[in-house]
């Protein structure tokens, strides 16, 4: 049974929220915030996965447990964390227990990560193929749901072509909408392209930029971003000292919620199916309320 793409797309919706906030909170207090996620009318809630955080899959039980319609999905599951077969039949038992609602979303992570786990990260695009045919191959004595959709954290050509290959598509992190286009033409017009935007509620420039920074600089010092950034023509000037007010406002969408809606529209302009938007707050309280006043201000219906 192949998956219907067409199908997928309207039900992760154009908007959904990725976060990681919520992912530090005790399982009560995130059952109910994915609740509220669902009730303001964002189609998809993804999470992340770190080496000091909740288990991917386990973790999208609990969000899936709290929620009726809105699908979950991993943004990334690192491929180094569980072998191809516990991630075939993890996904598997949440597809058929969640009634489709579960999309897996795969990734390779990073090379510090990655060696701190004791891997050879040399060639991540061919391990990423090779875990794919694993998983392929995974036979599974449980109840068969449908397929469950898998996307690739892919933002170069090698892994998007990967990812439209071999999944439903891509969901590249840490991008443009620059990048959006550029994906879009690679990957063809049917896979799901689902390109996560970063935003601050804030219409100071000095404070909204300090904030942005502050979360950027993780991952100007990773050599993923950093030469996907270098493709789309950014220089050393762009990439020093937390990024160049030009980098940082081309990466967080900041300022009032038309500005950020203004952001996920060109996303869609240039060819997303669908925009995890992230907002950056101090608390989970705090990211609750920004998801209010962006649902107020009609983000979920763009």
């Amino acid at each position: 049974m192949t998956i219907d793409v067409a199908a997928l797309k309207r039900r992760m919706g154009r908007v959904g929220v990725w976060n990681s906030t919520l992912g530090g909170e005790p399982a009560s207090f995130e059952r109910e915030a994915a609740a509220e996620v669902e009730s303001l009318g964002f189609g998809t809630l993804w999470i992340g996965e770190s080496p000091k955080g909740k288990e991917a899959l386990s973790h999208s039980a609990i969000l899936l447990g709290a929620t009726r319609r809105m699908l979950i999905a991993t943004g990334i599951a690192n491929i180094w964390v569980r072998d191809a077969t516990a991630a075939s039949n993890g996904a598997n038992a949440l597809g058929e227990a969640f009634d489709g609602r579960f999309v897996l979303g795969l990734g390779v992570s990073h090379a510090p990560l990655v060696s701190s786990r004791g891997h050879d990260y040399r060639k991540p695009v061919s391990a990423m193929r090779t875990y794919l045919d694993a998983m392929d191959a995974t036979e599974y004595d449980g109840p068969r749901p449908n397929p469950v959709p898998r996307l690739l954290a892919a933002l170069r050509g090698k892994m998007l072509d990967l990812a439209a290959t071999r999944t439903q598509g891509a969901h590249p992190y840490f991008v443009t909408p620059e990048h959006t286009a550029r994906a879009r033409a690679i990957l063809g017009p049917d896979p799901v392209l689902a390109p996560e935007q970063t935003v601050v509620l804030d219409t100071d420039p000095d404070r909204a930029r300090r904030t942005a920074r502050r979360f950027m600089s993780l991952y100007l010092a990773l050599p993923n971003y950093v030469n996907n950034l270098r493709d789309l023509g950014w220089d050393d000037k762009d990439l020093a000292n937390g990024g160049s007010d030009a980098l940082v406002d081309a990466i967080v969408a900041w300022g009032d919620p038309e500005t950020i809606i203004e952001r996920v529209r060109a996303h869609l302009d240039a060819g997303a199916d669908h925009v995890c938007v992230q907002p950056l707050a101090e608390t989970a309280g705090d990211l609750l309320e920004h998801l209010r006043v962006l649902a107020r201000s009609d983000l979920t219906s763009t």
